[in-house]
């Protein structure tokens, strides 16, 4: 009996999640001249390519795809080494009280994001990065370190001190040590600290909303939301057919690592 329920709500959840998804599907294929402003659960046509290619050139998806994409690759890597050196430094160096630098940084994954945007937006007015891709690439950057870190620091706790130990005494230096011990070491864990930045960087609306304007600029969740105000001109289909372009890339990575990706995620729960 337990297991029938357990099966049952299984299989709601599922159709809950399935759902919302086949109606994406189904009313981003539907031309955008016959949409009756309804959402349609049967196939009402095929003109999916002609929606992509509205949304992406006509919409401006395809300038805020390409910037998404450098945001997402640039400052998930930037973040992944950051937070590479900085559990190195935590586990490994000397340092005089190292849960106190855990703490200090892991407490950028404990704040809301909303509390940084007035003064980050000041901030960014006053150093003229305001709409600019450096500024955007600085600030995804610095938001995506902590949590990265606290993936890499519990994989690297995993490792054996015998290792560094062995390695000081062969005479190599910290920095010989971390690219040529460590880093070999946790593969799995950093590639999974990067899928996971880069989407967090490629899903984030609000930073993107707040720091720029621009579509040259601005990453693509923001521009699909300013979507919404061309319903007269481009329609629902086309909309939607532009969040099934920017749900490609996640999905894609995701699928083509997924290895690399449970291994990660079972080396840091170790």
């Amino acid at each position: 009996m337990g297991r029938a329920v357990r099966n049952v709500f299984v299989a709601g959840c599922v159709v809950l999640w399935l759902a919302p998804l086949y109606l994406l599907v189904v009313n981003a294929l539907t031309p955008a001249a016959d949409y009756t402003g309804k959402p349609d659960w049967t196939f009402q046509g095929f003109d999916l390519a002609d929606n992509v290619k509205t949304a992406w050139q006509a919409a401006g998806i395809g300038d805020s795809f390409r910037s998404s994409l450098l945001y997402a690759v640039v400052c998930g890597l930037a973040a992944v080494l950051v937070a590479a050196m900085a559990a190195f430094a935590v586990i490994v160096l000397p340092i005089p009280r190292p849960a106190f630098w855990f703490w200090l940084i892991y407490s950028g994954t404990l704040f809301p994001l909303q509390m940084f945007l007035a003064p980050l937006f000041g901030l960014y007015a006053d150093a003229n990065l305001y709409d600019t891709r450096l500024g955007l690439m600085l600030v995804y950057t610095a938001w995506a370190v902590p949590f990265a870190f606290f993936l890499i620091r519990n994989q690297m706790t995993t490792m054996p001190p015998e290792l560094t130990e062995a390695a000081l005494i062969d005479g190599a230096s910290f920095r010989r040590i971390f690219w040529r011990v460590h880093v070999p070491l946790m593969k799995a864990g950093l590639g999974a600290a990067f899928l996971f930045q880069f989407t967090a960087v490629w899903n984030d609306l609000l930073l993107g909303l707040t720091l720029s304007r621009s579509p040259e600029v601005q990453p693509v969740m923001a521009t699909l939301a300013t979507l919404n105000k061309a319903y007269s001109t481009t329609g629902p289909p086309v909309i939607l057919a532009g969040a099934l372009i920017v749900s490609v890339p996640t999905l894609v990575l995701f699928l083509v690592f997924r290895g690399l990706f449970l291994r990660g995620i079972t080396a840091t729960a170790r």
